[in-house]
């Protein structure tokens, strides 16, 4: 199974931003595949989230611009108030499209368009948050084909977001944020090819 990955796909909201952070610090250096976030953020903020996530990481982190390819070794973080799809040229796609879910961007727009651009080479991982945004879209990923974890609600700051998903399906995995850190971490070896 964690040969074939070759993008890892995390969607968050409220309780996320810790996780998140616990796994850029625990990245080695040249961590070999794309990891793209997908988080629910203040849309009149347009500073300060990349800097702060820079801080704690061994890689990269970066929001996309619109057609940009998809680059092994970074974090891409999901712009404010922008919808993020990824395309089956492996690359991104902006939009502001009416928000999904009362969001954008979107989870379930993102997990939903890269389950179908990388299909089993995709992991994707939900984590906390206080609405159902991620549930569906990780289901489609799921029935396309990708690899997926939720988080443990029980470990989750805020439960909503993850028994959406539990609701709706049998994830691969349910794990806490440590374990979650670790299976990331066990993909270290792969490639993005």
């Amino acid at each position: 199974m964690d040969k074939e990955i070759k993008i890892i796909v995390i969607g968050g909201s409220a309780g996320s931003y810790n996780v998140i952070k616990k796994i850029l610090l625990a990245l080695p250096v040249g961590f070999p595949l794309p990891i793209v976030f997908c988080l629910h953020r203040l849309k009149e903020v347009r500073n300060g989230f990349v800097e702060s996530l820079n801080i704690n990481s061994k890689i990269i982190v970066r929001e996309p611009d619109d057609k940009d390819l998809i680059k092994p070794g970074f974090a891409y973080l999901s712009p404010a108030n922008y919808h993020l799809l990824v395309e089956p040229g492996r690359n991104f796609a902006l939009s502001t499209e009416d928000n999904i879910n009362y969001s954008r961007p979107s989870i379930d727009l993102t997990f939903d368009t890269a389950g179908y651009a990388f299909r089993q080479k995709m992991a994707g991982i939900i984590l906390s948050g206080a609405n159902s945004d991620g549930a569906k879209g990780l289901y489609s990923a799921f029935k396309n084909g990708a690899y997926t974890i939720v988080q443990d609600p029980d470990n989750a700051s805020f439960k909503a977001m993850p028994m959406e998903a539990l609701k709706l399906f049998k994830p691969h995995q349910t794990l806490s944020d440590d374990e979650i850190v670790s299976f990331i971490n066990s993909l270290s070896s792969n490639n993005y090819v």
